[in-house]
């Protein structure tokens, strides 16, 4: 091909002072109908009399473009049609016969096949599974026929490993207590204590070691969710999915069963929230044989006789924290300890959680370990506009101090308000000494509104 495209170069040098190598391969394309071996002229087209000088040279298409290009067939690529004809279909077809042949002999071997990756997947699964329990530490779970659940020193497999120091808790569920209903302060790891639950039990099944000192697990058909999570391509609200989960539970949880409510009840009015929350565990304690039922709330007003019956299926537990009094404000007083204990909490210390978000992001660049200073302040950046800023926190005591004292919410002042009231202030003394029947009323308004 190149021979040619040199000899064709050599025809028509002496009428043409710019081209390319002449010979160029122009496969079809959709509508366009013209295929072969083409000469490739750029910038100008022949005319027709350089084209009765050259007999055997024929235009055929011309391009548009950065740089106009003229093609033209000749003898020579004549030759290579007739030659080589379109070797770029005869290239595909070739590519399919060849794939074609090495599908029919992979299925004729399929069966091996599937059983040789199926073997592969399942030792991965295995050596994965015995990797990070040796690890970890994990331990041989006893699985039982009762419906029981009695864990010691259990651990949340993922959030161990992102801490320094991770609280281990027990979890003991027999006949008695099989509706356990957690309170306490945000930021206190009450979620994560029911996953990490779940996820043992969830591992005890699949033939996994556990992440904890001990632990025996009855024999679980389901694991009920309702956490308060949304996809984002999901077309209900989220309040509606919780819905949807518990009414699932309701439904089909058997004494068998881990039923997980985080949250439940949030998503709308706090008196609705605690009906419908309510409600749930009665259904659950009016049954003769109720699921394992984990609550997160901190619907705490429904701790009385006329939300919850007394019922020896009713266990309270509270994640502890450690306050030297109960006047104390400062977060340096306050400690959550990560402790599962008996008994609820009536505060959930949502504005101390704020300021412990606000000290650890102030902490938190001189802590972390990225050496690049460009990926520093962009982390930095991120922590700190997610971070609740001060002056809000300040303000929401201030409102929860008046609340739940029975005073009048002071209105907030500070500078830039001051100064907005003393020129309303100003505004209606000017208009109160305004004369109606002298005054200029065009200077009147150019004094209010000087802009």
């Amino acid at each position: 091909m190149g021979k040619r495209a040199a000899h064709n170069s050599q025809i028509i040098g002496q009428w043409i002072k710019r081209c390319s190598k002449p010979s160029s391969y122009l496969p079809q394309k959709g509508h366009l109908l013209v295929s072969g071996y083409l000469m490739c002229i750029f910038e100008d087209k022949l005319d027709e009399t350089t084209l009765e000088k050259l007999q055997d040279f024929e235009f055929a298409v011309n391009a548009d473009g950065d740089t106009k290009k003229f093609f033209y067939r000749t003898s020579k690529t004549r030759e290579l049609d007739n030659l080589l004809g379109d070797i770029y279909h005869k290239i595909l077809d070739m590519e399919r016969v060849i794939t074609g042949d090495l599908v029919s002999h992979v299925l004729l071997f399929s069966t091996h096949l599937l059983k040789a990756v199926n073997f592969a997947a399942e030792l991965d699964c295995f050596l994965s599974l015995s990797l990070i329990a040796r690890q970890n530490n994990y331990v041989r779970p006893v699985l039982t026929a009762n419906s029981l659940l009695d864990i010691q020193n259990g651990r949340h497999v993922l959030q161990e490993m992102t801490v320094d120091t991770f609280i281990p808790n027990d979890t003991e569920i027999l006949d008695n207590g099989r509706i356990n209903i957690i309170t306490g302060p945000n930021y206190s790891g009450k979620s994560i204590y029911i996953k990490q639950v779940a996820l043992i039990v969830f591992l005890s099944h699949i033939g996994s070691f556990v992440p904890a000192d001990a632990a025996t697990v009855g024999l679980t058909d389901r694991i009920f969710c309702a956490m308060g999570s949304k996809l984002m391509t999901a077309e209900q609200s989220t309040f509606m999915i919780d819905l949807h989960q518990v009414g699932m539970m309701l439904r089909h949880a058997t004494s068998r069963s881990l039923c997980l409510l985080d949250e439940f009840g949030k998503g709308t009015l706090t008196e609705d929230g605690i009906g419908l929350l309510g409600g749930t565990i009665n259904h659950f304690v009016a049954s003769d044989d109720p699921p394992k039922v984990l609550v997160c709330t901190h619907l705490t007003e429904m701790f009385n006789e006329s939300c919850l019956p007394k019922s020896e299926k009713i266990r309270f537990y509270t994640m502890s924290v450690l306050r030297p009094d109960n006047n104390c404000r400062d977060i340096e007083d306050i400690v959550f300890l990560y402790r599962l204990v008996p008994g609820h909490a009536l505060l959930s210390y949502g504005l101390h959680c704020a300021r412990l978000a606000v000290e650890k992001v102030k902490e938190w660049p001189f802590m972390c370990r990225i050496n690049d200073t460009s990926a520093l302040l962009l982390c930095c950046i991120k922590v700190l506009s997610n971070c609740v800023p001060e002056d809000v926190i300040r303000r929401a005591a201030c409102i929860l101090d008046a609340i739940g004292n029975n005073k009048h919410v002071e209105r907030m002042c500070n500078d830039r308000i001051l100064a907005q009231d003393q020129l309303y202030k100003d505004a209606v003394d000017k208009m109160l000494a305004f004369d109606v029947l002298k005054g200029d009323l065009d200077l009147f308004f150019q004094e209010i509104f000087p802009s």
